[in-house]
């Protein structure tokens, strides 16, 4: 596998299917497109793996460039604000995407709209896509505001586990359910807008959704 493949497969959890041309992507809370604890890029030794960023901008230029398969879109940015991945790139200016639709590429509107963008730090460049975590910052509920200030970094050892048909259950302590599936025909749903999956006093990871810090409101981990 080429490199540039490799980083199309890790740009979320996804699969595609070559015949029909077509992106698919599995659903992921957005506290897991902020943490992206489990997705690394296959074939890479671990000195090399990319690392996360999550950034708020606003795209003020794209260009189309001659790399990768079908070419990749290049976005220019000025960033607003970074919450995740100041240590390998503490300023981006540019954001890569494919150029394909069929290949997870991202269409983003130029001079109109904030975003909120999640992607990888590979070679000393951002890469993202659709199966990436990426919306209009008008669109953000409150409490995904607040998950990317404060809540969803104390969450990143806890592990969302998505649950498409009953019954489920959470199997250890440091579970949270995640339902939208069931409720809401997919994603996104409730549980994706307003909460966050926080380990509490005792170890346990719960759903929290209070004004107050965590430790100080427990809920069950299947509340939502």
């Amino acid at each position: 596998m080429t490199p540039w493949l490799g980083l199309v497969v890790l740009l979320g959890s996804w699969s595609l299917d070559w015949g029909a041309e077509a992106c698919t992507c599995s659903p992921s809370h957005p506290q897991d497109a902020f943490c992206n604890s489990d997705i690394g890029l296959p074939n890479f030794p671990v000195s090399v793996l990319p690392s996360s960023t999550v950034i708020r901008a606003k795209v003020v230029g794209k260009k189309l460039v001659k790399e990768g398969p079908f070419g990749t879109l290049v976005y220019t940015i000025k960033q607003m604000k970074m919450y995740r991945g100041f240590t390998k790139m503490p300023h981006v200016q540019y954001i890569h995407t494919e150029a394909s639709e069929s290949l997870c590429g991202l269409k983003l509107e130029v001079n109109k709209y904030q975003y909120l963008l999640t992607g990888r730090v590979y070679d000393g460049k951002m890469y993202t896509g659709l199966c990436n975590f990426v919306e209009r910052w008008d669109q953000l509920t409150l409490s995904q505001r607040k998950g990317l200030n404060y809540r969803y970094h104390l969450g990143c050892n806890c592990k969302i586990k998505s649950c498409y048909y009953l019954p489920c259950f959470v199997t250890s302590k440091n579970e949270c359910l995640w339902t939208d599936m069931l409720s809401n025909f997919g994603y996104p749903g409730y549980q994706s807008k307003h909460y966050a999956c926080i380990r509490q006093k005792g170890g346990y990871c719960s759903w929290y959704r209070g004004w107050a810090p965590p430790d100080k409101s427990i809920i069950n981990a299947t509340d939502p």
